[in-house]
């Protein structure tokens, strides 16, 4: 486990953007070696052995043609200074990112007869339009069509059948690195509440109050609490910790104090704080900024 400090939101966004181009850019060049498979045995789950072994560092190796690469995104406020800089990284470096894949970790249903059905895109909390307006349309400015990032290779879980998201994962090769965000009041991770198991996969969650509470703020044109949408579909802490060769999860500001401390206590899995399956998984880092340094003991 890496913990790394910086001093404010924007120079912690700037070095987790460097490591996300630095992968793109891995996944692009030429390599006479295949790319290591995910292990999803204990010790491939952040264990000594992953850990340890000098392919699996967070930047994968490539095979000899060209190769995608898949990044998990959350939505929300936490990971905007990382795309903000990674649209700067990709502009700097001429990044092609037409193999690009972003993989959302979750999106707000709603009900539909009996069943679910995503929320309307275009829903000003609807995390496939943050996707779209955030992340996508900002990385692919001023890139030529040829290599500016398809729509269709952004991809999210199908409420009717949410199951079939681990198999498009295991289609895309895994996760490279999965960027994730602690919710400030509860640690939850995507939609996946507190009492989250640690073998949980893609299916339709109830949100917690203290997610909806923390989501009312992400989103304030909700207005009110109600307006929340009560579920959600959600990857699991399992679809995180087996599908994804690094994981990196960002901490920035007052908000999250809280969050370094639990974690920093905790150093190891505990259901109660479902951000804590960060010690679970291969390559795993914490940035945080001094705002929520506080929580850390130096």
């Amino acid at each position: 486990m890496e913990w790394r400090e910086f001093e404010t939101d924007e120079v912690l966004g700037a070095a987790a953007a460097a490591l996300i181009a630095d992968g793109i850019e891995s996944a692009a060049a030429p390599h006479p070696k295949s790319r290591p498979a995910i292990s999803t045995s204990p010790q491939g789950r952040g264990g000594p052995i992953a850990n340890s072994d000098p392919r699996l560092r967070g930047d994968r190796l490539s095979s000899p043609t060209r190769e995608r690469y898949v990044l998990g995104c959350p939505a929300g406020r936490s990971p905007m200074s990382t795309y903000r800089a990674l649209a700067e990284e990709v502009s700097k470096r001429a990044l092609d990112l037409s193999r690009v894949h972003l993989v959302l970790m979750d999106e707000f249903v709603v009900r539909d007869g009996d069943g679910w059905r995503l929320c309307d895109e275009g829903a000003h909390y609807s995390c496939r339009g943050f996707a779209m307006r955030e992340i996508r349309a900002r990385l692919n400015r001023g890139l030529v069509p040829g290599r500016a990032l398809p729509a269709d290779n952004l991809h999210v879980p199908d409420p009717a059948k949410p199951e079939a998201f681990e198999v498009l994962i295991e289609r895309l090769g895994g996760v490279d690195l999965f960027l994730l965000a602690s919710g400030s009041s509860d640690g939850h991770v995507a939609f996946n509440p507190p009492g989250t198991e640690l073998s949980s996969r893609t299916r339709i969650v109830k949100l917690a109050e203290e997610t909806r509470a923390d989501n009312l703020s992400t989103f304030p044109e909700f207005g009110h609490l109600d307006a929340v949408p009560t579920h959600g579909v959600s990857v699991g802490l399992g679809t995180i910790v087996d599908h994804s060769r690094a994981a990196l999860l960002v901490c920035p500001g007052a908000g999250k104090t809280r969050s370094v401390a639990r974690l920093k206590a905790l150093q190891r899995f505990d259901a109660s704080w479902p951000a804590s399956a960060i010690f679970a998984c291969a390559n795993a880092r914490i940035f945080f900024d001094a705002a929520a340094a506080s929580a850390v003991e130096h």
